[in-house]
């Protein structure tokens, strides 16, 4: 029996991890299967260079702004939310001390403190700085490393980007018959890779998720190459 590796992260390294691997994986996954998928559908219909290059670039552009734009949008969401929860504990550390030590101390006897360790440990935590206190133990955020949405949109811009010129250059660079079979070893081989990193860094079971990476791109370039050769057939 093999056995497991000790890879449990701990302390703020999770979360700021889980945060560029979310975004790194979500935007190389992306950036392989849609364009993959959009220029195997391209092929489908035509033989013609140009038009794959023109199809695979406006993808490329148009995914990578656009992950980096979401990712933009939802990280700014989550961080004004982390500072509404810090103005919001200020206040209260502010009007009701006693009752923030009391709360502070309870959280502590949540994590197995005897009730005296619990209120020495509070108030000596509350005495050295408060609110760093109360966001670590109450809200599970540090102060000082708030998410960053600039970092998770260059992330996902980044990651889209270096994804989508796999399938696109797999594409254009061979000859018209091996096109084809070419791209789609190489967009399977990569997702099996992408689908393992992310597994492992994320200390999870690989088997899952690169099979769920290689179904996904597999379907999505069988479906858009279909439609592709039935547009083209169709005179479209």
């Amino acid at each position: 029996m093999t056995k497991p590796m000790h890879t449990e992260p701990h302390g703020g390294d999770l979360g700021t991890r889980l945060n560029w691997l979310r975004a790194a994986v979500l935007g190389a996954n992306d950036g392989i299967v849609s364009t993959a998928g959009l220029v195997v559908g391209v092929a489908g219909a035509t033989t013609d260079r140009s038009a794959l290059v023109t199809a695979g670039l406006a993808g490329l552009l148009a995914g990578s702004m656009s992950m980096a734009a979401g990712e933009y949008v939802s990280v700014s969401t989550q961080r004004d939310s982390e500072k509404a929860a810090l103005a919001l504990e200020r206040w209260e550390l502010r009007e009701r001390p006693e009752a923030e030590l009391e709360e502070l101390t309870r959280l502590l006897q949540d994590r197995g403190l005897s009730r005296e360790v619990a209120r020495e440990a509070a108030v000596q935590l509350t005495e050295r700085d408060a609110l760093r206190a109360h966001a670590r133990v109450e809200l599970g955020i540090d102060p000082d490393e708030l998410t960053n949405p600039w970092h998770a949109a260059w992330a996902s811009f980044l990651a889209f980007t270096v994804g989508a010129l796999l399938p696109l250059l797999a594409i254009v660079l061979p000859p018209t018959g091996w096109r084809i079979p070419v791209t789609v070893v190489s967009v399977l081989a990569a997702l099996v890779l992408t689908g393992w990193t992310s597994a492992r860094l994320g200390a999870a079971e690989p088997g899952r998720a690169v099979l769920r990476n290689v179904a996904g791109g597999a379907l999505a370039m069988a479906v858009t190459y279909a439609a592709g050769a039935l547009l083209g057939a169709a005179g479209v």
